[in-house]
């Protein structure tokens, strides 16, 4: 059963104050009659929950059976299982901005998914789900104010928005906004708009859309009290033909942005112009080694928490229908110039597994994991801080058709 939205449904959620005798209790109390403070307890490793969504459909090959969830050790090294909770393609995951509630977007079909995040184990709890108003929703992403939802409709070619309710649910949509322009030159990839991603800027004043239909990436805004989603002042860029743009990065410091390229493996990097929102082509280089000869299709890109290396997946094969390898995949390396914001290839380490379609980098940028769709494998990799290279380390999780990874600390959900 829906919930119908009012006017309490979309305060944005904080964490609860603490009482005058919390505050108090919290405070360090001195030892009388001896010269030094009794030291405080080391603090206990900070758990970390893993959330996984997978494909799940037969005429998606899915092996997986929805979304699993996982205890994960302090190093990121052991993966324990907690839950699964099934239900059909759960492709990409999110969270809102207090860690407290988990939405899922579900691939080919027309509908996105809550649930609450148990404190203290991370269990999730089905809260609803509700329509996007298109099909394939692909991405999703919660707006700074904590009061919407944004999600890419894929083959629909639409951008929808979803009201967050006070009790962590999903409000009926509340706009649809389809992407203008003509299909790029692709026979069977290309028919027409194809939203992809649907970040929002770093000051959170835009959401930045590939489009790997149109060949554009979009600039949208947000109206954050009626959900209602608008062009920006320089409303999209054109990417090169055959290009397909598929997912943005944005850099933590300097004016500068990243893509992949699905469709001839390519990654841009893009001059961000804050305050107009618009982006400005600078660099294109090859997301695949020299050496790659085969069809390859780009899947996700990331920046180093530091800023000083970005990453690339490559899945070989053209595209989804195919079975890709055999040789194992690969994530480029390349490295940030701190004065230009350019890339310089860095070097090219396998998945060890097929079809990376996802992978992300700890908040620390330590470590990386690549989800291998094809050959259902979670693989750890330890990130040089020097040379951004990659190591892999410890257990290699096994999973059914593995497409999304979210982290969530247990402090982020707390109650």
């Amino acid at each position: 059963m829906t919930v119908p939205a009012d006017s309490s449904a979309h305060r944005p959620r904080t964490a609860p104050a603490l009482s005058r005798r919390a505050v108090v209790a919290a405070l360090p109390v001195a030892t009388w009659g001896t010269a030094h403070a009794t030291p405080a307890p080391a603090a206990p490793p900070r758990r970390t929950v893993a959330y996984v969504g997978s494909r799940t459909t037969a005429d998606r090959e899915g092996k997986g059976k929805g979304i699993e969830v996982y205890d994960v050790s302090p190093g990121g090294e052991h993966w324990t299982p907690l839950q699964t909770v099934e239900l059909d393609n759960p492709t990409f995951l999110a969270t809102d901005r207090t860690r407290r509630y988990l939405y899922a977007v579900h691939g080919d079909f027309t509908y996105v998914s809550a649930y609450r995040i148990a404190p203290g184990s991370g269990r999730l709890t089905a809260l609803g789900r509700q329509e996007t108003g298109g099909r394939n929703p692909a991405h999703l992403a919660v707006d700074p104010s904590n009061r919407f939802l944004v999600v890419a409709n894929h083959s629909s070619g639409t951008v929808a928005t979803l009201p967050l309710l006070a009790d962590g649910g999903l409000g009926p949509r509340t706009d649809l906004l389809s992407l203008p322009g003509a299909p790029g030159p692709h026979r069977t990839e290309q028919t027409g708009a194809k939203p992809h991603h649907v970040p929002f800027s770093p000051d959170g004043r835009f959401i930045v859309v590939p489009d790997k239909g149109l060949d554009r990436i979009f600039t949208l805004t947000l109206d954050a009290e009626s959900g209602k989603l608008g062009f920006g002042p320089v409303p999209s860029v054109a990417t090169r033909e055959f290009a397909g743009p598929r997912h943005i990065a944005f850099h933590p410091r300097l004016p500068y942005a990243y893509a992949i390229d699905e469709l001839c493996s390519t990654v841009t990097a893009y001059h961000w112009d804050a305050g107009r929102g618009a982006l400005e082509a600078r660099q294109i280089l090859s997301a695949t080694a020299p050496t790659t000869t085969g069809d390859s299709r780009g899947g996700e890109i990331a920046v180093g928490p530091d800023g000083r290396f970005v990453y690339a997946s490559n899945r070989g094969g053209a595209g989804d229908g195919s079975p890709g390898g055999p040789e194992p995949d690969t994530i480029g390396v390349f490295r940030v110039s701190a004065r230009t914001g350019l890339l310089q290839p860095v070097g090219w380490t396998s998945t060890r597994g097929i079809r990376p379609r996802f992978f992300c980098l700890g908040a620390d940028g330590r470590r990386l994991y690549a989800a291998n769709e094809r050959s259902h494998t979670i693989v750890s990799y330890d990130v040089d801080a020097a040379t951004g290279q990659l190591r892999p380390v410890g257990e290699v999780v096994r999973t059914g058709s593995p497409v999304c990874v979210l982290f969530v600390r247990p402090t982020s959900y707390a109650s």
